[in-house]
């Protein structure tokens, strides 16, 4: 059964409206959102992104794998496929149909290698799906 993909129009190779949403997040939070969404980009050449619902927002062409958002004391990482993704670290939140997050907060411990395989795992997800129409 081929499940029906989230997409956005308008993804590109380098939106300036996501340097514009960087820089109005200083700070740590700001920060590590910059930190992990540098990792979404490196996911491969086929990335592109978008300002979608206010955050910066990762895709395989023009379907969305990752987001980051920050908020007044904390940043998510989240995932628009994340309930079917492994989670061996048990990083993921949420209860959502499709979505979960990660939730980074200033000061605190972080599984850095979990949650870089997380975004990798997110992006074959994704691009797997879309090539392979699953």
């Amino acid at each position: 059964m081929k499940t029906e993909l989230l997409t956005f129009n308008g993804a590109v190779e380098r939106d300036p409206a996501i340097e514009a949403w960087m820089k109005k997040h200083r700070g740590e939070p700001g920060a590590m959102a910059r930190e992990w969404f540098e990792v979404m980009r490196a996911c491969g050449d086929e990335v592109r992104e978008l300002v979608h619902d206010g955050c910066p927002v990762a895709c395989f062409g023009d379907v969305p794998f990752a987001y980051v958002n920050v908020f007044t004391s904390h940043m998510n990482v989240g995932f628009f496929q994340g309930a079917s993704l492994p989670d061996p670290a048990r990083l993921l939140q949420g209860e959502g149909k499709y979505m979960r997050h990660v939730k980074l907060k200033p000061g605190a411990a972080v599984n850095a290698t979990a949650l870089r395989q997380l975004i990798e795992t997110a992006y074959a997800d994704i691009k797997s799906r879309v090539e392979h129409g699953f």
